[in-house]
């Protein structure tokens, strides 16, 4: 079989301009146009069976393998994200977005990544026993693009269902450069949203006594959900609740009639999760009445805990291992609180989700985090990225053929 490593080792210029040109232009949410035309375009010369989404700007691109005997043979599915966040970008690139929005979490090294995985192995596409599903995926943050692309099909996109899947993720300050990670079972929490919005009697700032100010009960409510999670859940179980987003009022010396916060809330297992459901809105309405208000509260269960099979884990570190040393592959030693919609994928289908170190500072332990406005990834780890991407599909149709 061609030697994936060095045509991976070509693409690195052709992939990084890819990753810039996509960083230039980011987008949020499901519809992402401009993204979706790039992809597009990155694909048309590679002879792929092409599906783009009707709920989503999602993009499913089929290779078929083409070595003898093998009609009906495994089904590798690729994944990786392609939308922005909503953040003014600070990282000072020369080739930094522009308008209020930023890839602050490396999902176009994720897309510029996975078309190198496609470039790849369609050039070795007569060797392969089998098919790959290419999943970009719009929507991941926060907008369950996940679910959409599988209401829409693609697990089933090759005409039979996926025998196993990978995703991959970069990461600014988790792990040294170019070092992959991953461990077996819960690798990232399960992610719901709490909504408040108290209701009180707007008034003049002078006078207190004769309006309901909503804002210190809302500000009463967030510092006693910081405080029942250290007092009525188990740490060895954890829970993170953060509140984003505060907002009431529109001037200083006016009480406004009402006030409202938003929160993300992180667990790992369904007790948790039922438990800060019941706990959190009985609590915000309850400290609503005891100052004679009331509170909307309702929380909202997203995206399940991202559970890694331990088979495909191990064979992914595995994979690393053989590919770049032992001392690129890192056994991750216990969960994170942030949370993937690829856990959707990952309750349906066997596979594993990888972290890839991408902090162009030697110091990482120090660089501004994903989801920062400042933060920076190095595209010099695409073609390693593509590299393990499409060699995890090499070796996985070996295997299940």
């Amino acid at each position: 079989m061609a030697d994936l490593r060095q045509l991976a080792a070509e693409l690195g210029p052709e992939l990084s301009a890819l990753r810039r040109q996509l960083h230039r232009v980011p987008e949020i949410g499901l519809e992402l146009p401009q993204t979706q035309q790039c992809v597009l375009s990155a694909l048309r010369p590679l002879d792929l069976e092409i599906i783009t989404g009707t709920g989503a700007s999602s993009v499913t691109a089929v290779l078929r393998g083409g070595a003898p005997g093998a009609p009906t043979g495994p089904v590798v599915l690729l994944r990786g994200d392609m939308d922005a966040l909503p953040l003014a970008e600070r990282s000072g690139e020369e080739f930094a977005a522009t308008g209020g929005a930023m890839h602050a979490c490396g999902h176009d090294l994720h897309t510029a990544g996975l078309i190198g995985a496609a470039r790849l192995l369609s050039g070795i596409r007569d060797q392969l026993r089998g098919d790959v599903v290419f999943m970009f995926q719009p929507g991941e943050e926060g907008h369950d693009g996940a679910a959409v692309m599988i209401d829409e099909g693609v697990l089933e996109a090759a005409g039979r269902r996926a025998d196993v899947a990978y995703g991959l993720h970069v990461s600014a300050n988790m792990v040294p450069r170019g070092t992959f990670t991953t461990r077996p079972g819960p690798m990232m929490a399960a992610s719901s949203s709490l909504f408040v919005t108290v209701n009180g009697v707007g008034g003049h700032a002078s006078r207190p006594k004769d309006a309901a100010d909503p804002i210190v009960v809302a500000a009463e409510m967030i510092i006693a959900l910081q405080t029942v999670i250290t007092r009525q859940f188990d740490v060895f179980d954890p829970v993170v609740l953060t509140v984003g987003t505060f907002h009431a009022g529109t001037r200083r010396n006016i009480i406004p009639d009402d006030a409202t916060f938003e929160a993300t809330v992180r667990t790992f297992t369904p007790e948790s999760l039922e438990r800060i459901r019941t706990v959190t809105v009985r609590l915000c309405e309850q400290i609503a009445a005891a100052h004679q208000m009331t509170a909307d509260a309702t929380f909202v269960a997203e995206y399940p805990v991202t559970t890694n099979h331990a088979e495909q884990a191990a064979f992914a570190l595995d994979t690393v291992t053989d590919l770049f040393g032992s001392d690129r592959a890192l056994a991750m030693p216990n969960p994170i609180m942030g949370s993937e919609d690829f856990s959707r994928v990952l309750e349906q289908i066997p596979g594993a989700f990888v972290f890839l170190g991408a902090c162009p500072d030697d110091d990482w332990t120090a660089a501004p985090a994903n989801h920062s406005a400042e933060v920076r990834f190095d595209d010099a780890v695409l073609p390693d990225a593509s590299l393990l991407l499409a060699e995890l599909a090499v070796r996985e149709i070996d295997r299940l053929s």
